[in-house]
């Protein structure tokens, strides 16, 4: 459809493009570097951000990033299942055939990742999504698991990433000490006007177009649109795309984008 008439060789918007090929944007570039502090210090990290962001696609190219004969990467979003699920879960992907009772699986956990570090050398690293909906008593709960020799060292990588309000949450009494113990936070932003911009360019390099297929006064709508949240920049872009192909036109100006914006509900 739109792809060959615009000569695309796959969607530009495609969830399934490589890691390597992402577009760098300047809150990109910072979380990477925090990233890179953790895995030198380990132990706990907080990424919070909006919806569509990039978070996720962000921890995405860190974990891709590691090596797997040295780091053991886990990925749980709090979302699915209750609170011991994820427990068992955990105690499941270090290799353990999980207990039943808490206190049990807490040891388990503990006893798992002391081995895989010590014994094996190897870094568990853990991504905890969708955060800001975990229980009161998860987040107390963290701290005891991956407390080891009275808070001595980290023998493991932890990363909380959620929505903003995760942020609020761990600020408040119940979880300071969990949250005196975050070696590093990040607060992502959306893109600017201009990394807008960018990332469509790039996002249309890596599918095959070159050319400029978008107007100036468009690039500034679909940025005041979206509000530089990437995923709606190409929910927007592809709806544009389609309608450009129905007025075989090939290039995008501000009146499709007001239609595909409406289109699309943004």
């Amino acid at each position: 459809m739109y792809k060959s008439f615009f000569g695309f060789q796959q969607a530009p918007f495609d969830k399934g493009i490589d890691s390597s090929m992402l577009f760098q944007s300047e809150a990109y570039k910072e979380v990477l570097a925090r990233l890179d502090y953790l895995k030198t210090t380990r132990g706990f990290g907080l990424i919070t951000g909006d919806p569509g962001v990039g978070k996720t696609s962000t921890l995405r190219v860190f974990a891709d990033s590691l090596n797997p004969s040295l780091y053991k990467v886990m990925y749980f979003p709090m979302s699915s299942g209750t609170t011991m699920d994820f427990y068992r879960g955990l105690a499941f992907s270090l290799g353990e055939q999980p207990k039943f009772r808490k206190v049990e699986l807490f040891f388990q956990i503990q006893n798992a990742i002391t081995d895989l570090y010590d014994k094996r050398r190897i870094t568990p690293v853990f991504i905890l999504d969708e955060m800001q909906s975990a229980s009161a008593q998860f987040l107390h709960d963290l701290s005891i698991i991956f407390n080891f020799d009275m808070d001595k060292r980290n023998p493991f990588i932890l990363i909380l990433t959620g929505l903003p309000t995760l942020a609020n949450r761990l600020a408040l009494n119940q979880n300071r000490s969990l949250d005196q113990r975050l070696v590093t936070r990040f607060h992502f932003s959306p893109l600017t006007p201009d990394e807008v911009r960018d990332y469509i360019k790039h996002r249309f390099k890596h599918a095959g177009v070159s050319r400029n297929l978008i107007n100036e006064n468009a690039y500034e709508a679909i940025s005041s649109s979206t509000g530089g949240y990437p995923r709606l920049v190409g929910n927007l872009v592809t709806q544009c795309l389609i309608l450009a192909f129905q007025k075989q036109t090939d290039l995008i100006d501000e009146e499709i984008v007001f239609a595909a914006s409406a289109d699309a509900g943004i």
